[in-house]
This record gives C-alpha cells, sequence and structure tokens, in this order.
C-alpha cells in the first residue's frame, strides 16, 4: 500500500530525513519510535503532503501511485488521513456540518455525487456510535473547549467517517489520561481491517499496549535503522535510545 524509497527531506535547507525506507502492506500496523529529532513528525507531515517540506530525493508510492506531485487534499482523497498532535479549533463549525464537507469534497473528487443526508445520517449514527460518542458532541464546534482527550477521540470519529486507506497518527497519545488512551485505542482497533493501514507514531510503548502493531520500528537521525515486533518497543521502553546509538556506531 505505502512504499518509501530512500526518502531524504529537509525544512529551510536543513535536512531532516536522510535516506528512510518503509513499506507498510493493507491490514497491518506499524509503530514508529524514535528521540525527539529524528524526523518522525516530519515523516508523517511529508506523506500527508503538508507543503514546508521539501523532497529532495527518493519516492512515496500509495498502491503503486507516485504522490509526491499531489497537494495534501488530493492525497487525503486518495486515502491518506493524519491525525495532529494539536488539532485546530474552528468555532463555528459543528463537528457534524464538518464531516458533511469533508465527505462530499471527497465524493466530488472522485467524481460522486453528494451523499444523501438520510445516508449521511445514517453514517454519523453507526459511527458516533461505535465509538460510544455522545451525539451533543457532534453539534459542539470543532475542537472548541474540547479537552485533549475529547479532541483524540474527535479525530478518531473523523477517521470512521473518512474510512482511509491509510491512517497515520502522529502522537495521539500526546497528554491523553488512561482512560482517554484507552478509548481512543478501542477506536482505532475497531476500524482496523484487511483493507487499511495504520501508521502510530509514538514516544511511548504504552499506547501499544491498546494499539497492538505488526512491526516497530526505531527512526534515528533521519533514517529507520532497526525494525523488530512489539518487543522492541518493551527494550525501548527499558533501555532507552541510547543503546540503539551505540548499536550505530558498533
Amino acid at each position: 500500500m505505502l512504499e518509501i524509497k530512500d526518502l531524504h527531506a529537509s525544512v529551510e535547507d536543513k535536512e531532516i530525513l536522510k535516506g528512510l525506507n518503509l513499506e507498510v502492506k493493507a491490514g497491518e500496523v506499524h509503530a514508529i519510535m524514535g528521540p525527539n529529532g529524528a524526523g518522525k513528525s516530519t515523516l508523517a507531515s511529508i506523506v500527508a503532503g503538508k507543503e514546508e517540506y521539501e523532497v529532495t530525493e527518493g519516492s512515496i508510492l500509495l498502491d503503486g501511485e507516485d504522490i509526491e506531485d499531489l497537494a495534501a487534499e488530493e492525497r487525503a482523497h486518495k486515502g491518506v488521513f493524519l491525525s495532529f498532535q494539536y488539532p485546530v479549533e474552528i468555532p463555528g463549525v459543528t463537528v457534524t456540518n464538518f464531516m458533511k464537507t469533508a465527505i462530499n469534497e471527497t465524493r466530488k473528487a472522485q467524481g460522486l455525487e453528494e451523499m444523501p443526508a438520510k445516508d449521511m445520517l445514517k453514517k454519523i449514527r453507526e459511527k458516533s456510535e461505535l465509538l460510544d460518542i455522545d451525539r451533543k458532541f457532534l453539534s459542539r464546534s470543532l475542537n472548541q473547549g474540547f479537552s485533549g482527550g475529547e479532541k483524540k477521540r474527535n479525530e478518531i470519529f473523523q477517521m470512521a467517517m473518512m474510512e482511509p486507506k491509510l491512517a497515520i497518527l502522529d502522537e495521539t497519545d500526546s497528554g491523553l489520561d488512561i482512560d482517554a488512551l484507552r478509548i481512543v485505542a478501542n477506536g482505532v482497533n475497531k476500524l482496523k481491517s484487511k483493507d487499511n493501514a495504520v501508521i502510530v507514531i509514538t514516544h511511548y510503548q504504552r499506547l501499544l499496549d491498546y494499539i497492538v502493531p505488526d512491526y516497530v520500528h526505531v527512526l534515528y537521525d533521519g533514517k529507520i535503522v532497526k525494525s523488530g515486533t512489539k518487543e522492541l518497543a518493551l527494550q525501548l521502553e527499558e533501555k532507552g535510545y541510547d543503546w540503539i546509538k551505540e548499536e550505530i556506531n558498533a
């Protein structure tokens, strides 16, 4: 589904990614871990199409198509979803209206008519029930006055509604208490299928107690330097990242 080859990227002439390789297949969950400044959020932003990053070498393929020249909204229409560390507040736009607009814009890009109101309401009801979301929540302004946990739950609701091929969760566990963490992880687990894939970017092993990855990758100094199973995340929790640096330099 996603294939990244020898990716080099920079921001403001500073090289962040230095030859990164990653392959994610449909039905898989990949966790990416690494110290601050390693390039984790940069990778997420580049795959999603944020313009401030410049790809200087390498390729990003989604279902075999090179998406490097596509704008962020075009990538979203093709099924790429990015959950932000710090979701934006949009006063005056309800969660429901935001989702209606997002879904219909994607349908328009795919040459489809707008989703009938009856079908939209049915989908909103089904997904909110799946994620245990109170209907009153959906009439609130997007992220305005939301707690950290509510913002993250709302992003998982957006993911459920959009049904992306590739979901990238960029430090979705940041600032969450244990109850909110469980709610978010439970939502992600319910949405996993053989036809989609999830990349979880995190500093902490605790999220991986709830979203069990097929693969764990260590991103260090702009490259993926080590890959393994969930056991690798446990090692990182126990030893930190210094031992990775020692392995590289050995």
